[in-house]
């Protein structure tokens, strides 16, 4: 799948995954959009390239009054960035979003200034977003669940990522929207990846989202960069290692080099053996997750234990 382009999602009946060409990068953007009764759009992208995904959705065949929600899974900008527009272009769609998320989205002035100065150079590939209207936004909290007519989605919270993160469940075709509660599935090296932005990423609760993900133990996983997947049982497992050796090797380098400008240097120079996206996206990447696991650190006093083991 290209940039712009959207496709079906294997073995969940009328889901599909919108690749919105994030970051140049193919794939890395996944919107997904949810045909039901009561139509849905599952996080929106920056609002980039806005325009594609409005001509993905008219070709799903839904009707600029027919969508009915608009719903990002956490407030930043690379998920919900699009939520003020989509909301203009589709006049009943109602946006919802973890509670801690909607005044961000009604006045995203605060979160642009973060996002431009955790971002730098990316930002380019963002747009400025267009505030979401009081009335048409309100939030969502654990156990409350989306009507789609013919079907529902549960919410559950995931405040690891972000205290503004959720996870949704569709029990019927057993679906997990996972955002990025579960790190990045990167299929070109099968692997997981974590991501650890700053301020707020908190590696406990981070597993604790995980073990949720376990629990709910889908068919599917619909994750926010790259797309779906079928869930397999050893995938939470090196989603846990992964976090966990990520945090680990942040801390040691940080004890090694005493400077945590040179930490993050140490990390970017590395990155330029990453292949699966760009260099510039590569480099941007590492040096936000290393800001963010430095921040983490320096409200801890050591890594808290975890049963990174546990399949």
């Amino acid at each position: 799948m290209r940039a712009g382009e959207f496709e079906p999602v294997r073995g969940v009946e009328d889901l599909y995954v919108h690749d919105t060409g994030m970051f140049a990068t193919d794939e890395y953007g996944a919107v997904y959009v949810y045909d039901a009764e009561r139509p849905i759009v599952i996080d929106t992208g920056t609002g980039a390239n806005r325009e594609a995904l409005f001509e993905s959705i008219e070709a799903i065949g839904i009707d600029r009054d027919e969508l009915a929600w608009i719903l990002p899974t956490h407030a930043h900008l690379d998920h919900a960035g699009g939520a003020g527009y989509l909301a203009e272009r589709y006049p009943n769609a109602e946006v919802r979003v973890p509670e801690e998320g909607v005044r961000h989205l009604v006045d995203p002035e605060a979160l642009v200034a973060g996002t431009k100065s955790a971002v730098e150079g990316q930002w380019t590939y963002y747009a400025e977003p267009e505030p979401v209207p009081e009335d048409r936004i309100a939030g969502v909290a654990d156990g409350d669940r989306i009507d789609l007519g013919d079907r529902e989605l549960i919410v559950h919270d995931a405040p690891g990522h972000a205290p503004h993160h959720a996870v949704y469940h569709e029990p019927e075709a057993d679906v997990v929207f996972t955002a990025d509660a579960a790190g990045i599935y990167v299929p070109e090296v099968d692997d997981v990846v974590p991501t650890t932005p700053p301020p707020q990423f908190d590696l406990e609760q981070c597993l604790e989202d995980l073990r949720l993900i376990e629990r709910l133990d889908p068919d599917t996983v619909c994750f926010g960069h790259f797309g779906p997947r079928s869930y397999e049982s050893t995938l939470i497992g090196e989603a846990k290692r992964a976090y966990v050796e990520w945090v680990e090797a942040v801390r040691q380098k940080r004890a090694e080099l005493d400077d945590d400008n040179a930490v993050v240097e140490h990390f970017e120079a590395a990155s330029r053996n990453v292949d699966y996206w760009t260099r510039e996206r590569a480099r941007a990447n590492t040096g936000l997750n290393v800001r963010g696991v430095l921040t983490y650190l320096d409200h801890v006093d050591e890594i808290p234990a975890a049963d990174v083991g546990e399949e």
